[in-house]
Parts: C-alpha cells; sequence; structure tokens
C-alpha cells in the first residue's frame, strides 16, 4: 500500500504565501516569466525572505514529532520547476521540513488539492482560491503586504476566524444584505436553536480541533472567533459551536466595529474573513487573507 496523507492536516501554500517574493514578482509583471526565471536562478542560493503565511506554517510543522507525523505542508505553486528549487533551499535554511511540492509553471495548480485532501489551500491568486473554494477545499487569498506575525507568542498557533461565510453558511449574511440589521437580528432569534449550517471553513476548524486533541507539551493551538455580530445574534453562533462539539478559545462580537485594532491586540498567526474591507483593516496588523466565499463575493 503507498504513502497516504489520510489523517494528517494538510497545508498546501503557494511560494509566494510563504515566502516574500514581491520583489522578484515586480520583475514578472514587469517583463516576462522569462526574466523572472533568469532572477530566481541568480537568487538559487539566497533564501527568500519569510513571507505572510511563514509564521503559521512554522508552528503548524512543530506539532510534527519523530514518531507521529500530524502535519503535512506542500508547496502548490505556479512557480516554475527552478524557481521551485530555490523555495525548497529557503524552506531547508528556516528549518521547515517541507518534503512536497507541485511546480506548475503559470498553470492554475488547484486541481491538485483534492489528491492531497488539503485541509486549507492559501494563495495570493485570487482565481485559484475561488476555484479551490468551490471544489470544496477551504481556501483564502493571502494578502502579501500584510503585517506579519507577532513574536510573541512562540508556543502558541493562533488563528482568528470571522463567522457568517467563513466558519458558518452565508445564509443570514444573505438575511442582513437584503432586509437589514432588523431582518437579521430577527432571523437569528427566530432560529436561534437551530444550528447554523456549514461554512467553507468548518473542515480546518475541525482538522484543527483534533489536532489540538494531541496536546503536545511545546505547542498548542488558540483559536478565535471574530465577528461582526452582536447579542442577541451571538446566541445562534456559540450554540452553533456547541452541537458542532469544537470550544473556540476566544470570541469577539463586535457589532460592527473595526476588526483590526482588536487583531492587533489578538496578535493572531493568520486571521480569514470573507469581506475585503476587513481584511484590508487587519492587514495593518495582522497576517491575513481574503474567503472569497458567500454573497459578499
Amino acid at each position: 500500500m503507498g504513502l497516504t496523507l489520510d489523517g494528517k492536516l494538510v497545508v498546501a501554500i503557494s511560494s509566494r504565501a510563504l515566502f516574500d517574493f514581491e520583489e522578484e514578482n515586480q520583475v514578472f509583471e514587469q517583463n516576462d516569466d522569462h526574466a523572472y526565471m533568469q532572477l530566481q536562478r541568480q537568487r538559487l542560493d539566497v533564501p527568500a525572505k519569510p513571507g505572510v503565511a511563514f509564521s503559521l506554517v512554522k508552528k503548524l510543522l512543530a506539532f510534527n514529532e519523530p514518531d507521529s507525523q500530524r502535519v503535512e505542508v506542500v508547496i502548490l505553486s505556479r512557480n516554475d520547476p527552478v524557481s521551485g528549487m530555490r523555495v525548497f533551499r529557503s524552506a531547508q535554511h528556516y528549518g521547515l521540513a517541507i518534503q512536497r511540492g507541485n511546480f506548475t509553471r503559470g498553470e492554475a495548480p488547484w486541481r491538485y488539492l483534492k489528491p492531497l485532501h488539503a485541509n486549507l489551500f492559501l494563495s495570493t491568486h485570487l482565481s485559484d482560491v475561488r476555484a479551490a473554494l468551490a471544489a470544496g477545499v477551504p481556501a483564502a487569498q493571502v494578502y502579501p503586504h500584510s503585517a506579519h506575525a507577532s513574536a510573541d507568542h512562540p508556543n502558541e498557533v493562533r488563528i482568528a476566524f470571522d463567522g457568517d461565510a467563513v466558519l458558518f453558511s452565508d445564509e443570514a449574511e444573505q438575511v442582513y444584505q437584503s432586509g437589514g440589521l432588523t431582518a437579521f437580528q430577527k432571523h437569528e432569534m427566530d432560529k436561534v436553536a437551530q444550528p447554523l449550517p456549514d461554512g467553507p471553513f468548518k473542515p480546518l476548524l475541525v482538522a484543527l480541533h483534533r489536532l489540538q486533541q494531541a496536546r503536545i507539551p511545546h505547542i498548542r493551538i488558540r483559536t478565535a472567533l471574530v465577528t461582526a455580530r452582536s447579542a442577541p445574534a451571538h446566541e445562534r453562533a456559540i450554540l452553533t459551536l456547541m452541537n458542532w462539539n469544537i470550544d473556540v478559545d476566544q470570541a469577539m462580537f463586535l457589532g460592527g466595529l473595526d476588526k483590526g485594532e482588536f487583531l492587533r491586540e489578538f496578535e493572531p498567526d493568520f486571521f480569514f474573513d470573507d469581506q475585503t474591507g476587513h481584511i484590508e483593516s487587519a492587514a495593518r496588523h495582522v497576517p491575513s487573507g481574503h474567503v472569497a466565499s458567500g454573497v459578499r463575493n
């Protein structure tokens, strides 16, 4: 029987989400892929600087032990294979135990998410993210100019999620968009005992919850729900998580307040939201990704 990634938390990530290739990408945009490839060849022995999702990946890999490999990180990139050499060398330089990669030289790589059984796909390409979400894989567009993660929590993987259209479906958001706040609050109170339908990121939360159960002494996961909901609409969100038998460590019901400053204080390794306005606010403070799903997208 061949090797399998079943049972692992599998993160597929693009080169540009893991490492800072913004200077190289500018060469690509201003010239062509040949100029880009030539520059990457010249820099094969120069480790790329850490990118927006670097901290998340490094900390998740810390869950692996010699006799128990719980997390698999796979490079899934539009880069060419030679540029892929630099990606692997950079990973080795930083001690990231990444063994697998798929480099497609410009072709959309999202089709390979299914055979990987990926729990998460992070990419700077919005079209790839949309395709991954349509295929049922939790995915987010990484904002490459986001702030990088704080170094203040070396023993915690801190991940923050929006609720509607991310952890939960956009059912309630649709009501809000069509009927306004009063209709939204009435809808949520009428259905308070009915769990919200699953959103695109529920499978990731489930996988993270499973990883939490490993209880590794040197690394843990801390999750936060960061939502524009406020009382009384908060109850349905909490009751839904209870129905899933999943605990989040922290919940912020902000009632429309700007999320960025609250996230700055929480200091996540990554934040996921479906609204670009929230992501642009958050990205000034923390690593952020746009979940291009739901009625707002």
